[in-house]
């Protein structure tokens, strides 16, 4: 686990799920916090191997049957002890398990607890079942993503998972641990996607405000619907992005491209955008990737190689940040961000599933770990 970082001594308890709950605990764990992952008996529902997945970095595992007439009880009295708890189930499932806010509010009046969903806790939707695609469908982040005229491109599970997810949820909790500081009162914090995905749009809807966006994909500045915003194609297939918006950067990268005066002069005449964009086409189809980076490297164009997940770690600028770290022989992000003074430690890898049970309960001062582990309450390997 990660010794250091602004959020040492905060304790966490995660109710292990899938996506934005534990990218948001990985969070946590990642600036400094104590996290306990709770986890259930039987395989785990993840994608990738316990020991693989990146999420479930940074802290330990304990797995506690919840079925058993004891098991609420020790999550109880885990709770008890915690400042934060994350959750992602369907809107109700806690409250059966006889784990919902009521019930960890009653052990521990201080304790905030964070509800992870994609359609929030209440709202006719709220029951249903869904995925990132479906969220952000709804909210018009989904709709202005992609080319005019072609179909909605799904941004992978960023811009809902992550983004209007794990992100929102993070700063949720830890607003309310701060209230909580001076109240001495937690509460319950309701983190939905399509609230956080709506907000990520907050700029488009200024804009739309203001006539200065069109509300149909791939026909804005942000989006494709100018030459001198997109990404284009290389003479070895590979990519290059552009975004050279602002007039003196457009000039740069006109420049540097090699586009004539009077090409480059088309960006006032919107008319003569199809022959613009067909130039800049044509001019990237000339040299490969590494020959385009090495031109726009460090300058002000705002041209940048567009790279794989494997390529980004060996890119020179993130190599010398440390952006990408190893951890347990596995290629991941570092912790983010960074500070000047509580720095976070190296992150620890995944651990097994339930590796730790018998440590977690000592530690958080439950002291009858072997009558629970011989009573099946607690699964140890």
């Amino acid at each position: 686990m990660t010794h250091g970082g602004p959020l040492t001594g905060v304790k966490v308890i995660e109710l292990a799920g899938i996506g934005p709950g534990p990218y948001a605990a990985m969070l946590l764990a990642d600036l400094g916090a104590e996290v306990i992952r709770v986890e259930r008996p039987g395989p785990a529902a993840s994608e990738v191997p316990p020991e693989l997945d990146v999420l479930r970095r940074n802290r330990r595992s304990i797995v506690v049957d919840l079925r058993h007439p004891e098991g609420r009880q020790t999550v109880l009295a885990l709770v008890a002890k915690a400042d934060i708890l994350i959750e992602g189930f369907r809107p109700g499932v806690t409250e059966r398990l006889g784990l919902g806010p009521d019930d960890c509010l009653a052990v521990n009046p201080r304790i905030v607890y964070g509800r992870m969903t994609g359609w929030g806790q209440t709202g006719p939707l709220a029951p249903a079942a869904g995925h990132d695609i479906n969220y952000i469908a709804i909210t018009g982040a989904l709709g202005a993503i992609g080319r005019s005229g072609d179909a909605p491109v799904p941004p992978v599970n960023l811009v809902g998972d992550f983004g209007g997810g794990s992100t929102f949820l993070v700063i949720g909790v830890l607003a309310a641990l701060f209230e909580a500081t001076n109240s001495g009162h937690g509460q319950v914090v309701d983190a939905a996607i399509v609230d956080g995905a709506s907000s990520l749009t907050a700029l488009l809807h200024g804009l739309l405000a203001a006539d200065r966006w069109i509300d149909r994909r791939g026909e804005n500045f942000l989006d494709t619907g100018v030459p001198w915003y997109d990404n284009y194609r290389t003479s070895d297939g590979e990519w290059m992005s552009v975004g050279a918006l602002e007039p003196k950067f457009y000039a740069e990268f006109t420049t540097l491209l090699g586009l004539d005066p009077e090409t480059a002069a088309l960006r006032a005449d919107p008319s003569g955008w199809p022959r613009l964009r067909a130039a800049i086409t044509d001019a990237f189809a000339a040299r490969t990737r590494q020959q385009w980076a090495d031109v726009f490297e460090g300058t002000d164009a705002c041209v940048a190689p567009v790279l794989s997940l494997s390529e980004a770690a060996k890119h020179p600028h993130l190599a010398a940040r440390e952006t990408f770290i190893d951890v347990g022989g596995v290629s991941q992000p570092a912790p983010a961000p960074r500070f000047s003074r509580s720095v976070p430690g190296h992150p620890s890898p995944p651990p097994a599933v339930g590796a730790d049970g018998r440590q977690v309960l000592s530690d958080w001062g439950i002291h009858d770990a072997d009558r629970l582990i011989e009573a099946g309450v607690i699964v140890c390997d």
